[in-house]
């Protein structure tokens, strides 16, 4: 899998959404737009992740199924198992049958897209893409096409802001922390990190950040921030930029009985981040709103059906600050 989308899926792992539960969230009605051409559109949508492999994109292909069919429409999910070469075709073969009434892709690879989404716009059918528009060659919405992404510079300010309240509470505002990154080529990796390590020095001044590590899975990641608190045992802060190295650091700590994990904070929010930020072993966790997004992905992709040739939106994934009184 490419690194910049391993972050999307690590992210829509906190997804629980139950497609019962969705349904009751809209009801059906038969109000299918007509399309540019005069044809009446199908009320079906087709979803295209990078893959199904991974429970979080099956949980929202099943999420998303549910969602439509409360809203009278039917789900057509592709399974193109991260290969750019497939997901073109099967987007486009579903196309061609005259089936797909609305399109949204988690594209494997943006810079393949460019055929699918003229060939969508050609049909008059609107389409819906993740990424910002510059990474598929854009510089802004196009006609009946939107795009949507993740605000890591929104995103890193929350965690440091996060880590630096925590400090303050229970530190005095200072100690030394660990940075667990994300792997090189994530997207949003550099805004990201900037914007958490600015907002780490404006809420806590008396903190140093001693030491970073790329963490890629929590197993490693564990070793490695044991490894790092044998360096640095007056460690008591650190902030991940995925789930796995705020998981680990809770393993690393609990090892090691020298050091005291003081404040622990995470960007991901996927279900054991949760429920240890319920426990109190997590301080804070910048939670992205898998649910809430997709069901803003469906609901303008219907909007978009009622005029295909007028500009699509550009929407930013929501973000929760989750803490232990949320």
């Amino acid at each position: 899998m490419s690194t910049s989308r391993r972050r999307v899926v690590r992210a829509a792992s906190g997804l629980t959404v139950c497609a019962f539960a969705l349904a009751a969230c809209g009801t059906s009605g038969d109000n299918t737009p007509a399309a540019s051409s005069g044809t009446k559109l199908q009320k079906t949508v087709v979803f295209s992740p990078l893959s199904l492999q991974p429970p979080a994109l099956k949980g929202l292909a099943d999420a998303l199924t549910g969602y439509s069919k409360s809203k009278g429409w039917k789900a057509i999910v592709q399974d193109p198992n991260f290969d750019p070469a497939k997901q073109n075709q099967q987007v486009n073969e579903v196309l061609s049958s005259g089936r797909a009434g609305a399109i949204w892709v988690i594209a494997v690879a943006p810079k393949s897209m460019g055929g699918t989404i003229k060939a969508a716009q050609k049909k008059g059918v609107p389409i819906l893409v993740n990424g910002k528009p510059a990474e598929y060659g854009y510089d802004g919405a196009q006609k009946g096409v939107s795009f949507s992404y993740i605000d890591y510079t929104a995103a890193g300010k929350a965690l440091g802001d996060q880590l630096g309240k925590c400090l303050t509470e229970k530190n005095g505002g200072k100690g030394d922390v660990l940075f667990n990154e994300s792997s090189a080529g994530q997207a949003g990796k550099a805004e990201f990190e900037a914007a958490a390590k600015s907002a780490l020095a404006a809420g806590a001044p008396g903190a140093k950040i001693v030491q970073t590590l790329e963490v890629k899975d929590r197993s490693s990641g564990q070793t490695d921030i044991g490894n790092a608190l044998q360096g640095h045992p007056d460690l008591v802060g650190v902030m991940s930029s995925t789930d796995e190295g705020a998981l680990g650091a809770i393993g690393a700590f609990n090892n090691n009985t020298k050091s005291k994990l003081l404040c622990n904070v995470d960007f991901g929010g996927n279900d054991e981040v949760l429920a240890d930020v319920k426990k109190g072993t997590i301080y804070s966790s910048v939670a992205l709103q898998f649910a809430a997004d997709m069901m803003q992905s469906f609901d303008t992709l219907v909007t978009m059906q009622g005029d295909p040739k007028a500009k699509g939106q550009v929407l930013v994934t929501p973000q929760k600050i989750i803490t232990g009184n949320s």
